[in-house]
């Protein structure tokens, strides 16, 4: 400490560096617009005006009324991409969730296997020409020398490309926010784990259909018992997006590595949807998936790439559930439903009506909760934005999972307790998923006979 006063937050730089040890950038979070006035009694400190002594006091007392950990952080988590350039949906799904709720900002990225149009599509997409880098490599180093440089990286790229990304990214000290599948194998996916529990990094999934309010909210009724013990759970997630023989005709960049099974993984339509639809019914169950018998196939002739799986499930709680997920359903629009039953009621929930939740107790009539309303739990009311009757969707969803990776990054950074379990999608889920997709493989090769899920 020097002249009196504290030396800046470590995670505070450049213009974000504080006078004194509590100076913050204007804040962005909503919620702080609702903090009660702060009331200040001036004293005058050592080696400081009386402007600025009043100015820190002032400065002081904010600090011991901030309440989230967003304020108490002082500034967005600077994020870097790899992959999601401008023409990418997917790219700009991650890019305005994460910055929905102030939690990130991307300021890097590397957007293109090719370094000449990385650097270019960094530039369309605003990132300074400095910070759009040509390779992963490049970006990690030159982020490190940096005094504002990155705190941590999403990756969006094709589905062969994640597991490598990911260990360069948690390696070189970094968060990672991925998209799925997260790996190829089960094997990678526990070598995955293990760098981030050495690391003590944080990584999160984007299964963005468990981030819904709704599907919040039927996991909390799970958690408490509200429709009684598990029996039965029906998860589907029914798509056209192979609907047409998509092979005879020209193929684009994208289409070239989703159609090759050495890079889409080893059952296309699992790690393109079926790996949401078994995460949303483990998640909401708070469960995990213990033998499948599953029907694998490709529904178009000669197609090479697996479209179709439906599974009888067993979980470990002792529920048992059926699972579909196809991508070759004509005319069908990313129809994903949900049933789970219990002993005394049954939860409903589809997609297409994303922000309500239908529940019906045995002897009771229906009801049917709404995104936004005022009686749910505050970390269910959390998870929206907007009044009840509003359209929220996919993007709120994908900011969920942002934040909740940002404030335990946050929280892991300022000392503060960490929350216990994640709200969000971790690794460990991500290892059961890529052991159920194996298992599902292992079980359609047998003739669908029973197969233990690893983990």
């Amino acid at each position: 400490m020097m002249d009196g006063r504290a030396a800046a937050p470590s995670h505070l730089t450049g213009n974000e560096r504080p006078r004194g040890e509590l100076t913050f950038r204007a804040r962005t979070s909503t919620r702080a617009f609702f903090h009660p006035p702060i009331s200040v009694s001036f004293r005058r400190l050592p080696n400081l005006s009386p402007t600025e002594s009043a100015e820190l006091e002032i400065e002081i007392r904010e600090k011991e009324n901030m309440t989230t950990l967003r304020e108490q952080f002082g500034r967005p988590l600077r994020l870097g991409f790899i992959g999601g350039g401008p023409e990418s949906w997917i790219g700009f799904m991650h890019r305005s969730a994460a910055e929905l709720d102030g939690m990130f900002e991307l300021v890097a990225g590397v957007f293109s296997s090719d370094p000449s149009r990385s650097r270019d599509k960094g530039v369309k997409l605003g990132v300074a020409a400095d910070r759009s880098y040509g390779d992963i490599p490049a970006m990690c180093a030159g982020e490190r020398n940096r005094e504002d440089g990155i705190d941590a990286i999403a990756v969006m790229t094709p589905n062969d490309d994640h597991y490598g990304h990911s260990v360069l990214a948690i390696d070189a000290g970094y968060d990672v926010i991925s998209d799925k599948p997260i790996t190829r194998t089960f094997e990678q996916a526990q070598d995955l784990a293990r760098r981030i529990k050495v690391g003590n990094r944080v990584y999160a999934i984007t299964h963005a259909y468990s981030a819904y309010p709704m599907t919040r909210l039927a996991a909390s009724m799970v958690r408490n018992g509200e429709i009684g013990k598990l029996r039965y759970v029906q998860v589907e997630y029914i798509q056209s997006g192979l609907a047409t023989a998509l092979e005879d005709g020209p193929k684009n960049n994208r289409l070239k590595w989703v159609l090759d099974p050495d890079r889409s993984g080893i059952a296309l339509v699992m790690s393109a949807i079926g790996c949401h639809a078994q995460h949303l019914a483990c998640f909401t169950c708070n469960d995990r998936i213990r033998d499948v018998s599953a029907d694998v196939a490709s529904l178009l002739p000669g197609r090479q790439v697996v479209d179709y799986v439906a599974a009888n499930l067993r979980f470990d709680g002792g529920a048992h559930g059926t699972f579909i997920a196809t991508q070759a359903t004509a005319g069908g629009e990313n129809d994903i439903r949900l049933r789970i039953a219990g002993d005394n009621g049954v939860i409903d929930w589809n997609h297409r009506d994303a922000s309500y939740l239908k529940v019906s107790i045995q002897g009771e009539p229906a009801r049917v909760y709404g995104r936004g309303d005022t009686f749910l739990a505050p970390d269910i009311m959390a998870s929206g934005r907007a009044p009840r009757g509003h359209p929220e969707g996919l993007r709120e969803a994908f900011a969920n999972i942002y934040r909740d990776a940002a404030e335990d990054i946050m929280a892991r950074e300022l000392g503060k307790p960490r929350p216990a379990p994640s709200s969000y999608p971790t690794i460990e889920q991500g290892m059961h998923t890529m052991a159920f997709i194996e298992a599902c493989v292992a079980s359609g090769n047998n003739n669908a006979q029973w197969t233990k899920v690893a983990a």
